[in-house]
C-alpha cells in the first residue's frame, strides 16, 4: 500500500483533506501528525483513526525531528499543513509561530531531503498571506512577498525554506499558497465561523476597520480538491513550483456578513473595532498557473459554500460550544492598550 503522511491533519484544512483522501483513495494509507493544540481537534479525524489497518495517528510535534524522520522514512507522500495560523494570535504569541512555522517546516524539508530516494512528492501549505496587500489584481506566484503580521513572516519563511530546499537538495516539492478558507471544522478564531456562530447565539458581528478589505474566499472542499490535483499531476510541471489556490473573485468583508446575516434571517448588529494591526486590505488569487497544470479550478460558489458551512455549525453545536471564549484574543497597542481582537 501507498502511504501518505499527514502533519497537522487534526486541523481544519489537515482533517477536511484526511477525511477526503480515506473515503476517496481506498489505495493510500495514512499516517496523521499532530501536536492536538487548541486548534487541532481529535474529533476531526475520529471516524477514520478507528481504522488501524489503514490510518495511524501520532500525538507530537513536527519540531521532533526523530519522530518526523521515522514518519517520513515510511511515507511515498508528505503533505505539510502543521502551522500556527491566526493573525490576531500571532500579534502577542508571536515566538510560537516561528518555531513552529518555520523551524517545523525545516524539520519536514530535511525529513524529505534524507528520504527523497521514498518520497515522491512533498506538498507545502504556505498561505496567501505572504503576498500583503495586493499590488496587482488578480495576485499571481510572482507577486512580491511582503509580509505585513508575525503570522504572515514566519509563513514566509517557512515558505522560502521550502524554496531553499528545492534548489540546494532537488527535494520533490510543491509549495500550495491557499487563500482564505472557509468550511466545516474551522476553528471560530476565524471570520466565517465567528460570523456565524455569533448569530446563532444573538451577538453581534465583530468588523475589523471599515470592512472594506477584501478576500477571496475559497470552499475547503474545493481547496482539498487543488492539493490532490497537485498531487497527481505530471511531476515535471508542479515539482520545484508554487502555486495560489483560490476563486479569483473577492467578497468584502462587510458584504460578506450582509450575505451571511441574509442567509441565515438574521440582519447582525455590527460591532466596529479598531483596524487590526498589520492588516492586509485587498486579497484576489490568480487562477491560471493551476489551472495550466492541472486542469483544476475552484468551482463553488461562495453562496454555495456558506450555505453548507452554515448548516454543519448548526448542526454541531457541540463541536463549538466550547470554544467561544477564544473567537477573540488581547493584543497590546503601540500606546500599550490592550485591545480583544
Amino acid at each position: 500500500m501507498t502511504t501518505i503522511f499527514v502533519t497537522g491533519g487534526a486541523g481544519f484544512i489537515g482533517s477536511n483533506f484526511c477525511r477526503y483522501i480515506y473515503k476517496n483513495r481506498p489505495n493510500l494509507n495514512i499516517i496523521i501528525l499532530d501536536a492536538l493544540t487548541y486548534a487541532g481537534n481529535i474529533e476531526n479525524i475520529k471516524d477514520i483513526i478507528l481504522d488501524k489497518e489503514r490510518v495511524q495517528f501520532w500525538q507530537g510535534d513536527v519540531n521532533d525531528v526523530e519522530l518526523v524522520h521515522d514518519l517520513t522514512s515510511i511515507s511515498d507522500f508528505v503533505v505539510h499543513f502543521a502551522a500556527e495560523t491566526h493573525v490576531a494570535r500571532s500579534l502577542y504569541a508571536n515566538r510560537v509561530f516561528f518555531h513552529t512555522d518555520i523551524m517545523g517546516t525545516q524539520s519536514i524539508c530535511s525529513a524529505v531531503q534524507k528520504f527523497k530516494n521514498r518520497v515522491r512528492r512533498f506538498i507545502h501549505i504556505s498561505t496567501s498571506e505572504v503576498y500583503g496587500t495586493s499590488l496587482t489584481e488578480p495576485m499571481d506566484e510572482e507577486h512580491p512577498l511582503n509580509p505585513t503580521s508575525p503570522y504572515a513572516g514566519a509563513k514566509a519563511g517557512a515558505d522560502r525554506t521550502v524554496c531553499s530546499y528545492c534548489k540546494a537538495y532537488n527535494i520533490p516539492a510543491v509549495t500550495v499558497r491557499p487563500f482564505n478558507q472557509y468550511g466545516p471544522n474551522q476553528h471560530l478564531e476565524k471570520v466565517v465561523p465567528r460570523f456565524i456562530t455569533n448569530l446563532i447565539n444573538d451577538e453581534p458581528l465583530s468588523i475589523h476597520g471599515d470592512g472594506s478589505a477584501r478576500r477571496d474566499w475559497v470552499w475547503v472542499g474545493d481547496t482539498v480538491k487543488g492539493i490532490i490535483a497537485l498531487l497527481d499531476a505530471p511531476e515535471e510541471r508542479v515539482i520545484g513550483e508554487t502555486f495560489n489556490l483560490g476563486t479569483g473573485i473577492s467578497t468584502s468583508v462587510l458584504d460578506l456578513a450582509d450575505i451571511i446575516g441574509g442567509m441565515m434571517g438574521k440582519s447582525g448588529k455590527l460591532d466596529y473595532m479598531t483596524e487590526r494591526l498589520g492588516q492586509v486590505q485587498n486579497h484576489i488569487s490568480s487562477t491560471e498557473k493551476l489551472y495550466l497544470a492541472t486542469g483544476f479550478k475552484a468551482e463553488t460558489p461562495l453562496v454555495e459554500g456558506l450555505k453548507k458551512t452554515i448548516e454543519w455549525y448548526e448542526a454541531h453545536r457541540e463541536w463549538w460550544k466550547n470554544q467561544t471564549w477564544l473567537k477573540k484574543v488581547p493584543v497590546r497597542t503601540e500606546n500599550n492598550k490592550t485591545l480583544y481582537w
